[in-house]
């Protein structure tokens, strides 16, 4: 069977994105079994077409290509243990939130139970599935991902980062902390912002231009990175360092907690007691990297 046939997949993991990727491949046509340990959560899928399995390796035997969406790591081992048989000559795709260790063990186990291992992240929120604007990112066997490509583009755009199982988990978690970094600046200005009884909603629209201005920078930092060469073209470390203490102190006679914000006082203070304080912010990317 190709994907051009309506490949039947199987759902493993019902909660909300679970039901989500469900719902996505029963709009796309596909024959769609599914299975969660609480069953009333199946009830609406199968309201729409969906088989509802009676254990994961029922579910896993009627399909060539299995989705499983779980918790976590140790939660989707234990439900895939006593499937494992099933999986055998299938394709085994899992989304569970996880990383790059757990994924390539996760590539191992399926590997040695005879069956295909693609490993994915989802960079959407449950309502986004289905369409293009939700990313999934995916890596591991490369023919796998191949013969089931148009199946998963039914979830949104799917990306596949090469045949290292731990690509997408990295790049997944990699993302996540750039976007939690930003929110927690953001929320930080807003607690500063409205200690002066300024609403959030005037202060935003100057948050976004300023942060657009700033990620245009982006690239020449990353090539910077790259590259080993982090010659100041702005303000220096040095520069940075001395000026950021305002940051701080400006914090707490506002009453704001300073949380979020020292520990890039702390990076940048690290950077210049290390002789780069004539260096550009890109610096900072080694004082990050742990060795033994």
């Amino acid at each position: 069977m190709t994907d051009d046939e309506q490949t039947p997949v199987t759902v493993i993991g019902l909660g909300d994105m679970g039901r989500a990727l469900a719902g996505a491949f029963l709009d796309a046509g596909h024959p769609t079994t599914v299975w969660n340990r609480t069953a009333s959560r199946a009830e609406a899928l199968a309201a729409r077409g969906a088989t509802v399995a009676a254990t994961p390796a029922e579910a896993a035997a009627a399909s060539p290509l299995t989705v499983v969406c779980l918790l976590d790591h140790g939660t989707a081992r234990e439900v895939l243990g006593p499937a494992a048989a099933a999986l055998r000559g299938r394709t085994l795709v899992d989304l569970t939130n996880g990383t790059p260790r757990q994924a390539r063990e996760n590539a191992e186990w399926a590997a040695e139970h005879g069956a295909d291992y693609v490993d994915g992240g989802i960079m959407a929120v449950p309502p986004m599935i289905g369409r293009p604007e939700a990313l999934v990112l995916y890596s591991g066997s490369p023919a796998a991902f191949a013969a089931h490509e148009r199946t998963l583009g039914a979830l949104g755009t799917a990306m596949h980062l090469g045949a290292d199982p731990g690509r997408a988990a990295l790049y997944d978690l990699a993302l996540l902390s750039a976007m939690y970094g930003m929110f927690g600046g953001f929320f930080h200005a807003l607690a500063l912002t409205g200690s002066e009884k300024i609403p959030a909603a005037e202060f935003t629209p100057l948050a976004i231009s300023w942060l657009n201005a700033m990620m245009t920078s982006l690239p020449a930092m990353a090539r910077a990175v790259d590259s080993g060469e982090h010659a100041a073209t702005g303000s220096n470390l040095g520069m940075q360092a001395a000026a950021y203490v305002n940051l701080l102190d400006a914090s707490r006679e506002q009453g704001v907690a300073t949380g979020p914000v020292e520990p890039m006082q702390a990076l940048l203070h690290r950077g210049v007691a290390a002789g780069h304080g004539g260096d550009g912010l890109s610096r900072l990317v080694e004082l990050l990297r742990v060795t033994s």
